[in-house]
């Protein structure tokens, strides 16, 4: 088994696009939309993984909500310690918040914790 995509709900989809696609090479298709104001795209990665980043009207921050913003966080295997430094220092420089790192985890992974577009928690490790 294995895992198929991971969704996200954002309020501005362009942006979360770009942050993906710029920043960790994801390739998106074009713009899903529904009749109901629904619309997606999903960002693929080369190893297969996707992910959906979404938008509707009536989305919500409320945790209690099913069409909420928000996840706890995706991480990214980009390949090796200089590599996660090189990309956090770019995603610095265009003036995203770097939470933590990059540093050695108590449990061993080489990461840093971006705050990307609306919140959204991205982890780059080895």
């Amino acid at each position: 088994m294995k895992i198929e995509h991971a969704a996200v709900y954002v309020y501005d989809i362009e942006k979360a696009k770009d942050f993906f696609v710029k920043y960790l090479g994801g390739t998106s298709n074009d713009m899903y939309r529904n009749d109901a104001g629904f619309c997606s795209y999903f960002i693929s990665f080369d190893d297969g993984a996707r992910l959906e980043i979404m938008n509707k009207p009536g989305i919500s921050d409320e945790v209690d909500k099913e069409n909420r913003t928000g996840y706890s966080h995706i991480a990214f295997s980009v390949g090796s310690k200089e590599k996660v430094d090189e990309l956090t220092a770019l995603i610095s420089a265009d003036g995203y918040k770097i939470l933590s790192g990059p540093r050695t985890t108590g449990d061993g992974y080489y990461e840093s914790c971006i705050i990307a577009t609306e919140g959204i928690l991205v982890e780059l490790t080895v």
